[in-house]
């Protein structure tokens, strides 16, 4: 195996895909890269053994004589080209020993390879259905949703993201008990109705793979009941799915929520920002005191004698009222919903807060989202 790539081409695409191998694990041959050459093409596979991800790049080749399949320490080969400037980079294999050298116009580097046969074979997804998404779509999906999603092990469903596919659009919906994020889309439809629970870690690295990726595409999803395989453009990925039932977000959406608080959301969001820093750390407990035409926002930090409060302007039907919140979730949300306004119902100081975006001069939006944040008691 010989070729030459650009140092840093080839560097931007190992460092979209390294987040799937594992350090320290007892099998040595998945802390690397799987090198496959052919016709000009170099195919580059990494797996954790549950999720798989394969990339081609284009590069020079003028021989393809020998082996042409090795592995290459990942940490070590990401290393040396980072060093580098951007210049090209050839690599040689010696087809006896597995070892891998690099040359650069200053200078040469030997790494140990290793045998490209041992290396897990790709997963095949049996009696899969298929359906297509925009790239652009997944990843707002992803982004809308993934910060909501548990971190407890012990709650494994919680950790994921849940999606659901019908004719008529798809949801998906992250929880951890205290947040919940319900986003929906009217342009992905699928054929037949299906539901999964997506692991957290391989559907982060899609969505880092569709960012760099750039560009108006669509993925193809490809899954059964428990693995889901998303291809696009140069890439390829292939992962376990989260096994078990989803809890029943909808019971947990509150029906009934007559109070009603519209407020500009950059306004909210920086008050809070400023605020919750005089708040308990351990809680980051604040208070929304609502008022017809004012909400003022504090926060309180006993221990240490922090005390801030600070009003901006709202529109807000029903009865005066405070209620308190936990402001790194409500900053979490605000973060990730895009509208000048943000409505707020609610319907008592011990009950949800349910946010929606304000879509002002839209009529059918193809996105919409709801996003729920249980109240912490006040203390009197």
């Amino acid at each position: 195996m010989k070729f030459i790539v650009n140092s840093q081409v080839l560097l931007k695409q190992l460092q979209s895909i390294s987040g799937v191998i594992t350090t320290n694990n007892t099998v040595p041959i998945i802390s690397c890269f799987l090198f496959h050459l052919d016709d000009g093409v170099l195919t580059v596979r990494a797996t954790d053994l549950e999720t798989t991800i394969v990339l081609k790049i284009s590069v020079e080749t003028n021989s393809l004589e020998g082996l042409n399949d090795v592995a290459i320490q990942s940490r070590l080969l990401l290393d040396i080209l980072k060093s580098l400037d951007d210049v090209p980079v050839t690599f040689t294999l010696d087809d006896t020993t597995y070892a891998v050298e690099i040359s650069t116009g200053a200078g040469n580097y030997s790494l140990a390879g290793m045998d490209a046969s041992v290396f897990p074979q790709l997963p095949e997804i049996d009696e899969a259905a298929r359906v297509s998404v925009p790239a652009s779509a997944l990843v707002s999906a992803i982004n809308k949703t993934e910060f909501a999603a548990s971190r407890d092990e012990m709650r494994q469903q919680m950790t994921g993201i849940y999606c659901q596919l019908a004719p008529e659009g798809a949801t998906f919906v992250a929880t951890d008990a205290h947040k919940l994020v319900r986003y929906k889309r009217s342009d992905v439809m699928a054929d037949n109705t299906a539901d999964f629970i997506f692991q957290r870690k391989p559907i982060i690295l899609v969505k880092k793979l569709l960012e760099t990726t750039g560009g108006d595409f669509d993925v193809t999803l490809d899954y059964n009941r428990s693995n889901v395989a998303f291809s696009f453009e140069n890439a390829y990925v292939t992962c376990r799915l989260i096994d078990g039932k989803y809890p029943n977000f909808e019971a947990a959406i509150p029906k009934e929520n007559p109070l009603k608080l519209t407020v500009d959301r950059v306004s909210l969001l920086n008050t809070l920002r400023r605020v919750s820093l005089f708040a308990s750390q351990s809680t980051c407990q604040v208070r929304l005191s609502l008022t017809e035409t004012e909400l003022t926002i504090s926060a309180e930090d006993i221990d240490l004698a922090n005390r801030a409060n600070e009003s901006i302007p709202c529109d807000y039907k029903g009865e005066p009222m405070d209620i308190g919140f936990n402001a790194k979730f409500l900053v979490e949300m605000l973060t990730n919903i895009d509208t000048e306004h943000i409505l707020i119902e609610m319907s008592s100081p011990n009950r949800a807060g349910i946010i929606f975006p304000v879509n002002e001069g839209e009529d059918q939006p193809v996105e919409s989202i709801l996003m729920l944040v249980m109240p912490v008691m006040l203390a009197h």
